[in-house]
């Protein structure tokens, strides 16, 4: 126990310090502007700077991604903050001491003024002058540009991409905690960028006041040399002005670091790889580019006055690496053709007899694709559509209520390379062509701006879309597209037959596991209801009725306790059913209503119900006419119901239910029908439309 504790005592004490590190910097810094420093003092923390602006700058060059680096707009502020303190602590004492000799102000400044720059003010002058151009015109200003850009773009992207995010979270294809982390990186980015754009003006401003420093130090010196320590004015200048230029380059080569490492964050493209392997992969991959380029420097090289022997060392360096990538790829290609190629042709050999064998029964669910679709359902090719394809069973699973049968995939040479077949039961349900290399942007209906495309329709809801490059994508999302990849598109088209089909998925196999499932939590229940009150068969009709109108069966153990209820009495599927959706009423209403207390449906004309009525207790089919209108009027009500944003639930009798939905789901699309007895007594009801009223 005494070990633990100390662990957790001494885990608690370096939390603590790492709480101070951050006020305990900023009040050295700020006592260094107004504390004189010792000048060995001032070596240690000009040597620290510059060893934490290469650290910096090394951590930026091994991020793989901006996000890596986070803290870089406060290390941005913390390390300027710095370089101006340690400014104004040397600019104390080159001033009150510089008259003492070159390393009054310390060996660090008295090296960068005499070594770097040969004991040359002159010369110091300009390589000063030029570090501050390059940190302030060059690297810095387009830094500063690059965080404003992709600050405002990332911003303009958010919706698009948590769109994105929610549409992959709603096919299954992501989970909640994804789906958390990865809006959580989106903002986070976008932070990010907008701290970089401010925190680049704080490097633009050390700059400048470097500039300020320099001239201050400069005439501060001549006149403290030259009035009060009687020196000449050649003397004076030479003293200060080397102790003025070695103090700006001991804070402008750091700064100089700083300004690149930001540039390098900033600039870079989010990729698996950090700037040292982008480079080597992308600059020295290509023998033809090598070649080319070892040939143009061979022709300057031959030219009479250049300098001949560094141009042509290049080129045979050039040439050289050319030839070894070369040799390399053709390596590579020969030895994938060899594994191509059987070592022996199939010995010849009689046809044998028919067997069962051959007999292929039809898949339930079946997928075929086109050749150039294969790479996407290949593991050895790492195909991303497998996995999509397990995640929208196991999602359909979790909300429908049971799981559905393996998807079956084959490629079909007869179809055209892109194109992709869905099959149920061996009959053809979906179809779409996809470009595995493109992004398939969707209009939702708030297009700001239209971009250029292959114009195509969503395949599962049958949405205006675009397919476009991989360049596009950024600006899609900008101009409010949303924009997903070929496989989610897939996903999304095979989650959304599922759905749409579900009530011919669940078999007699599947209704057994999930008797199954429920009698190993509820063995009484299951045998008191099969077959006591209803048979498999019976139960299988009366679930598959309720998938049929998209009502989830996850609540098995509810719809067996209704049935339960009826033991001994001969009713048919249709009363089961119907009674079945009274107990899962709940479930139903929450479903298309969430939590509201007050649900606002649509309903029927008291005259025309009262028809309806009629003629459901004469057994008699609907007028023409009153089927006609009743159909348009139905539509009609949809239609308003959904551009107010309202679900599109007919509240009916219930004893009208079973004809209203038998006979709206087959004309009118959409349509939800729900009986008053299913909704329960603790909801009020809010009839905005009426479907029967005289125009």
């Amino acid at each position: 126990m005494s070990v633990a504790f100390r662990e957790v005592m001494r885990g608690l004490r370096y939390d603590r310090l790492q709480v101070l590190v951050g006020p305990v910097l900023i009040l050295m810094i700020l006592a260094m502007m107004v504390l004189p420093l010792p000048p060995f003092l001032l070596d240690f923390l000009f040597t620290f700077n510059i060893a934490l602006s290469l650290m910096v700058l090394l951590v930026s060059m091994f991020s793989e991604k901006p996000l890596e680096f986070a803290a870089f707009p406060a290390v941005l502020l913390f390390s300027t903050l710095l370089r101006l303190s340690l400014n104004v602590a040397s600019t104390r004492v080159v001033l009150m001491e510089g008259h003492q000799g070159g390393d009054a102000a310390g060996k660090v400044i008295e090296a960068f003024g005499q070594f770097l720059v040969g004991g040359n003010f002159a010369v110091g002058l300009v390589v000063f002058l030029i570090l501050v151009i390059i940190n302030f015109m060059v690297i810095t200003k387009g830094a500063g540009r690059i965080a404003e850009v992709g600050a405002r773009f990332t911003l303009d992207a958010m919706p698009g991409k948590q769109m994105a995010i929610d549409a992959d979270l709603n096919a299954g294809l992501i989970g909640e905690e994804e789906a958390r982390s990865r809006r959580q990186e989106v903002a986070q980015e976008a932070e990010f960028y907008g701290s970089m754009d401010g925190a680049s003006k704080f490097v633009r401003g050390d700059a400048v006041a470097g500039m300020v420093i320099m001239v201050v130090n400069i005439i501060g010196g001549l006149l403290i040399g030259v009035m009060q320590h009687n020196m000449s004015m050649g003397d004076a200048a030479h003293t200060y002005v080397l102790l003025t230029i070695g103090d700006g380059l001991v804070a402008q080569i750091p700064a100089l670091i700083i300004s690149t490492a930001a540039g390098v964050t900033v600039s870079r493209v989010n990729t698996e790889q950090d700037v040292g392997q982008q480079l080597i992969k992308q600059l020295f991959v290509n023998p033809k580019v090598l070649m080319l380029a070892a040939g143009v420097i061979g022709l300057l090289g031959l030219v009479p006055g250049m300098p001949n022997f560094i141009f042509l060392l290049f080129t045979a360096m050039l040439g050289g690496f050319a030839w070894f990538l070369y040799r390399k790829q053709e390596q590579h290609r020969v030895q994938a053709a060899a594994d191509n190629i059987s070592a022996e042709p199939p010995a010849a050999y009689s046809a044998p007899e028919a067997s069962w064998q051959d007999v292929n029964l039809v898949d339930t669910l079946g997928m075929e694709v086109g050749h150039r679709l294969i790479p996407l359902v290949d593991d050895n090719q790492q195909g991303e559509l497998l996995a999509r394809i397990k995640s929208v069973r196991k999602k359909f699973a979790q909300e429908v209520g049971f799981l559905p049968p393996v998807v079956h995939i084959r490629d079909n040479l007869e179809l055209k390379p892109n194109v992709y077949v869905i099959t149920l039961k061996g009959s053809e349900v979906g179809r779409a062509e996809i470009y595995p290399e493109m992004w398939l942007a969707i209009n939702p209906g708030q297009v700001t701006t239209e971009i250029e495309g292959i114009e195509t329709t969503d395949p599962a809801f049958g949405l205006p879309a675009l397919w476009i490059e991989s360049e596009q994508r950024e600006h899609a999302q900008i101009y409010g597209y949303t924009v997903v990849d070929s496989s989610t598109v897939v996903a999304t088209h095979l989650n959304h037959l599922l759905q749409v089909h579900s009530a011919e998925l669940l078999g007699r196999e599947e209704v057994q596991k999930l008797v199954d499932k429920l009698g190993e939590e509820n063995k009484t229940l299951v045998d008191d209801v099969i077959p006591k009150c209803v048979t498999v068969t019976n139960l299988q009709r009366v679930l598959q009725r309720l998938l049929d109108e998209d009502v989830s069966i996850r609540d098995l153990r509810t719809i067996f306790d209704k049935l339960a209820e009826f033991e001994g009495q001969q009713l048919d599927v249709q009363q089961l059913t119907a009674e079945v959706r009274i107990a899962l009423g709940r479930m139903i209403t929450q479903k298309w209503f969430g939590g509201a207390a007050e649900l606002e449906v649509i309903g029927l004309d008291a005259n025309l119900e009262q028809m309806l009525m009629q003629a459901l207790q004469q057994n008699s089919a609907l007028e023409p006419g009153l089927a006609a209108t009743l159909q348009q009027q139905a539509q009609q009500a949809i239609q308003r119901a959904q551009a107010m944003g309202q679900p599109p639930v007919l509240v009916v009798p219930h004893a009208l239910r079973e004809l209203m939905a038998h006979f709206l789901r087959r004309q009118v699309s959409d349509i939800v029908v729900v009986s008053q007895a299913e909704i329960p007594h603790d909801r009020g009801i809010k009839v905005v439309q009426i479907i029967g009223e005289r125009q």
